[in-house]
């Protein structure tokens, strides 16, 4: 029995549901932070404990490397590993304070001359790297790695001068895009879910979805995988389905697919819980580590996202 005034013990899914499975898995494979963010989502865990989590990838310069995102190894500040440590400092609600104001010191020093950020710095060189995300000495600026950044810290309403230049640059990127890429397109949909001018991100996200259909970007029959291309440099099999994009009923993508589409996509997420609990990675596999690492974070979105729209997970 319980002391009187203690702290109440985690909940425990019921046995065999997808979330008891998943816990399995990632009590059996997660690091610390993904650990932490497991149990904060669905054990009631504190945010506190994400946070000193993070802070084990956070550098002095107020970025975060380390190999926080598995796929860029090494101790050096990466946009990309900035960026995920937002991603996590939002799900728990502590995106702003002295924490951010040193992410956007660190983002303006390693801006490109648009005022952007590159999808990676040149520091990256020496360390182990995906081979799909090569190293360049003078990168460009780049949607998929400023449009997620852009996005979140205006969803949480930080103030901060390199998030103008920033920001135009993601609307010019956005609304001339001809021909894009799944992840491309995430990105994007993460900057205008959540960027202020709402007329303008609903027409831009209108165009988008045409595009994503035109284009057949998003797997709309599960069952038909083959009739929708892998994107140039993918791995096989490597699509993308309706919930990647549409995340949760709110987002602005959810309007670019149909009640059914959605359904079958949801239905597809929910079939994809491997034996061991976990789901699986789509990327290219090109070391072991990046692709044991990646998934309980993998696993952690597909139940957030089977929650959001409703689909029981334990």
């Amino acid at each position: 029995m319980a002391e009187l005034g203690a702290s109440p013990l985690p909940s425990t899914p019921p046995a065999r549901s997808p979330l008891f499975r998943a816990e399995q898995f990632v009590w059996l494979t997660a690091r610390v932070l993904e650990q932490h963010l497991f149990t904060y989502h669905f054990l009631n865990g504190s945010p506190e404990a994400v946070e000193a989590a993070l802070d084990a990838y956070r550098n002095e310069d107020g970025g975060y490397g380390h190999a926080l995102e598995p796929d860029l190894r090494g101790p050096v500040s990466q946009p990309l590993h900035t960026a995920h440590a937002l991603r996590v400092l939002d799900a728990v609600g502590r995106c702003g304070g002295q924490r951010v104001e040193r992410v956007c010191r660190y983002l303006t020093a390693v801006s490109t001359p648009d005022g952007a950020l590159p999808a990676i710095h040149p520091s990256q060189r020496g360390y182990p790297t995906a081979p799909f995300v090569p190293v360049v000495d003078d990168p460009p600026s780049d949607l998929l790695a400023t449009g997620p950044v852009v996005g979140l810290l205006h969803r949480n309403e930080v103030w901060h001068a390199w998030l103008f230049r920033a920001t135009d640059y993601c609307w010019q990127a956005v609304e001339t895009l001809e021909k894009s890429h799944p992840y491309e397109v995430e990105a994007a949909v993460t900057f205008l879910d959540s960027v202020p001018d709402r007329t303008r991100a609903e027409a831009a996200a209108d165009r988008l979805g045409r595009l994503v259909r035109e284009q057949r970007l998003a797997v709309l029959d599960p069952d038909r995988p083959d009739a929708f291309p892998v994107a140039s440099g993918y791995a096989p099999g490597e699509h993308h389905f309706p919930h990647d994009y549409a995340k949760s009923p709110d987002s602005l993508a959810r309007a670019w697919f149909t009640d059914e589409e959605m359904t079958r996509s949801l239905d597809h997420l929910a079939a994809g819980q491997r034996e061991d609990g976990g789901w699986s990675v789509r990327r290219r596999r090109w070391a072991p580590a990046p692709a044991l690492e990646a998934r309980p974070r993998v696993t952690i979105e597909a139940l957030r996202i089977l929650r959001a729209h409703g689909r029981f997970v334990g």
